[in-house]
């Protein structure tokens, strides 16, 4: 058996195809230069909020809504996506991008703050799934306001787990690179939290509430 997965691992990012809506939010990501998941990391958060029937998603970090265009293909009509993020324009375009999906409001709750001011003050132990894809300085933060949020067996998603292919190098000691590679650990090692890592995209950490 080949120890080389480069292809198999190409495949499986591209395996679930992103329809017209999803390939106009990614490349408006590319002129704004704002980090957008892959395809790969797409798929599997659909799958994750469909397998646990989620109703009530929050999102730090919309981006230009590409993350949430792939949230609410896997959530209920009934479901709710709550997203925040800073940067207006960011907002004005995903705006857009869940309209041309068939997403509007009450679907969607499209929140234009800093995250740090508005996660205290949503509700305990009332959501299904948390997906953190956002300025990974405040990533334990943003961890200790989602454990308080979730219900007991639901789902904690962090992008860029493998940060750039170097959390996995101990000898990597980037600012970056440091703050995830001690993230992990100490979901791993959590009482509150089963948690895995996924090979996919830039790698998503996985974690189910206890």
């Amino acid at each position: 058996m080949s120890n080389d997965k480069t292809l198999s691992w190409s495949y499986c990012e591209d395996f679930v195809p992103e329809g017209e809506v999803l390939e106009t939010a990614r490349q408006h990501a590319r002129d704004l230069a704002v980090s957008a998941i892959s395809p790969g990391v797409g798929a599997t958060l659909r799958m994750l909020v469909a397998s646990c029937g989620a109703k009530a998603v929050a999102e730090i970090g919309t981006g230009t809504g590409v993350s949430g265009l792939w949230l609410l293909s896997g959530m209920s009509a009934d479901a709710v996506l709550t997203t925040i993020d800073k940067d207006i324009e960011n907002h004005r375009i995903a705006k857009t991008a869940f309209a041309a999906a068939g997403m509007r409001p009450p679907r969607t709750r499209i929140i234009t703050s800093l995250a740090l001011d508005v996660l205290p003050r949503m509700a305990t132990r009332a959501y299904d799934l948390v997906f953190i894809d956002a300025d990974v300085a405040y990533y334990q933060a943003y961890v200790k306001e989602a454990t308080r949020m979730l219900r007991r067996g639901g789902i904690l998603a962090i992008a860029h787990a493998l940060w750039n292919d170097t959390v996995a190098d101990p000898a990597r000691r980037e600012t970056e690179t440091v703050l995830m590679r001690q993230l992990g650990k100490e979901l791993a090692e959590s009482d509150s939290f089963m948690t895995s890592i996924l090979p996919v995209g830039d790698g998503l950490l996985v974690a189910v509430r206890r």
